[in-house]
């Protein structure tokens, strides 16, 4: 049984799936056992996975299964998971060769946490790196769900790793959320597990140009979805719900910003300070937004 089990859910990413297989295959620490699940691909993704089954053999399982979404898909590996550890991986993602020996150091000696995640960059298509996300300056790790609830501190996929006795627990990941399915699985672990933080770029996210401005009412209403389901639980209280409804209003507004639709960023960054107004970063983006609404500020 290998240490660790890497979960890659590919849908139609043939391009950038050898990538991620090869920054598996570099990876420092070599006790591990790919997951590969196949999310009813319709591009060359079977060929492109054929020479990988004949090189790791065992080290890799590969599993088809009709189009259901990125979380059924996780679910999927999660479910053919035997490894203490479980470790998350896009298809179009990379990781760095430190990846997981820096993720494992979280664990050592520290029975309480069930979850560590650390440090990324975000890259372009052509894998160009674009920037690093410079961690939570507070609360990066401990007892920190309320922390999740309220959007205070951010925990990046691909470079998240959790005992399998967590999804034992809490189970896996809500497939009736369309988004922020992962920060709803971090927070349920984060109710009974404390989370580790690893400070160092371990794995690159990679990013479309139009990512943070594409379906803003969606993630709008997954983001709703999400506070409302656990709103009542323990850290989740009034307070902790209007000070992430702020957030999401705030970048919100932000999205709305940059597609120059400013009626829209105007009326959620107002929405944002009211829910919140002792944040000075709702009050910075509603004045600058009011601003360029008059033509004052660009």
């Amino acid at each position: 049984m290998p240490k660790v089990d890497v979960i890659i859910p590919t849908y139609n990413t043939a391009n950038y799936l050898p990538i991620a297989i090869e920054s598996v295959i570099a990876q420092t620490f070599d006790d591990w056992r790919i997951l590969l699940i196949d999310d009813g691909s319709t591009d060359d993704t079977a060929s492109v996975v054929a020479p990988y089954l004949a090189q790791l053999g065992d080290r890799i399982k590969y599993i088809r299964q009709a189009n259901s979404g990125v979380s059924a898909a996780r679910n999927n590996g999660l479910r053919n998971a035997s490894a203490e550890f479980i470790a998350l991986l896009d298809a179009d993602d990379v990781w760095l060769p430190c990846r997981l020996s820096e993720s494992l150091k979280c664990f050592e000696g520290r029975p309480k946490v069930g979850l560590a995640y650390g440090l990324i960059s975000r890259i372009d298509a052509d894998g160009a790196v674009i920037d690093t996300f410079a961690g939570n300056k507070k609360h990066a790790e401990g007892c920190v769900a309320r922390y999740i609830y309220m959007r205070r501190i951010h925990l990046p996929t691909s470079s998240m790793t959790f005992r399998k006795e967590c999804v034992d627990k809490v189970g896996g990941f809500d497939e009736s959320l369309r988004q922020t399915e992962d920060r709803d699985l971090w927070l349920r672990m984060a109710f009974h597990y404390e989370v580790a933080f690893a400070p160092t770029v371990i794995s690159l996210y990679r990013t479309a140009g139009e990512s943070l401005t594409t379906d803003t009412n969606g993630m709008l209403r997954a983001q709703l979805q999400f506070i409302e389901k656990h709103y009542g639980s323990p850290g989740c209280g009034i307070v902790a719900r209007r000070v992430a409804l702020s957030y999401i209003y705030r970048q919100r507004a932000e999205a709305f910003g940059i597609r120059k639709q400013m009626w829209g960023a105007v009326k959620s960054s107002l929405r944002a300070l009211a829910l919140n107004p002792l944040d000075i970063s709702n009050a910075r983006t509603a004045g600058s937004l009011l601003l360029r609404s008059a033509g004052i500020y660009r």
